[in-house]
């Protein structure tokens, strides 16, 4: 979601605001609104001013006294090292987007533990020399198609289809320089 004028303390209270502003302030305004911080008169009073609201000052007027909204986790990472190895396992939160770079050592990234909170998770390879190993779940499916490699193919064999392919879809894509990639799934 937008930050709002009083999220961002440095923001101009003279600057101009658009649509997208007043958007994202009447949205805020419905949700406190819902969760009882805001009486039905004073929801009335607030969204006139912020749908009428020209400049961030005005807006700021308009929320003024509501909860600060939590920022959403973030859903990129990246995980780099020059060498030496990268070694994910055991239960860990895995983003959305997972970026791995290495220019000469191991990567070792173990899925079968880890928490999906998406459907789909891409992980981007930037790897120059060395090997890297991904287990996936069991029930994943993987997608190898955007993947660039140098000097040796990856190796991975898929699960039967007739498995229940009800787990996240894994997208590895980027590009390995001299090592190979090897994907396998979990046994349990």
């Amino acid at each position: 979601m937008t930050p709002l004028p009083q999220d961002r303390p440095s923001e101009d209270p003279l600057r101009r605001i658009g649509d997208a502003d007043r958007d994202s302030a009447v949205e805020r305004l419905k949700k406190a609104y819902a969760e009882g911080f805001v009486s039905h008169e004073e929801m009335d009073v607030r969204l006139h001013q912020a749908l009428t609201a020209e400049n961030h000052g005005d807006l700021a007027s308009a929320l003024a006294s509501l909860p600060v909204e939590e920022s959403a986790p973030a859903s990129t990472s990246t995980i780099a090292a020059a060498g030496g190895r990268i070694k994910r396992r055991g239960v860990w939160r895995v983003p959305r987007t997972l970026k791995v770079e290495s220019a000469y050592g191991r990567v070792h990234l173990d899925l079968s533990k880890a928490v999906f909170e998406h459907p789909v998770v891409d992980i981007e390879l930037a790897l120059g020399t060395g090997r890297a190993k991904i287990t996936v779940p069991r029930d994943a499916t993987v997608d190898l198609d955007g993947l660039r490699t140098g000097w040796k193919d990856s190796r991975y064999v898929p699960r039967s289809s007739r498995d229940g392919r009800d787990g996240p879809t894994i997208r590895i894509t980027g590009a390995m320089g001299f090592g190979r990639l090897k994907v396998r799934h979990a046994r349990r």
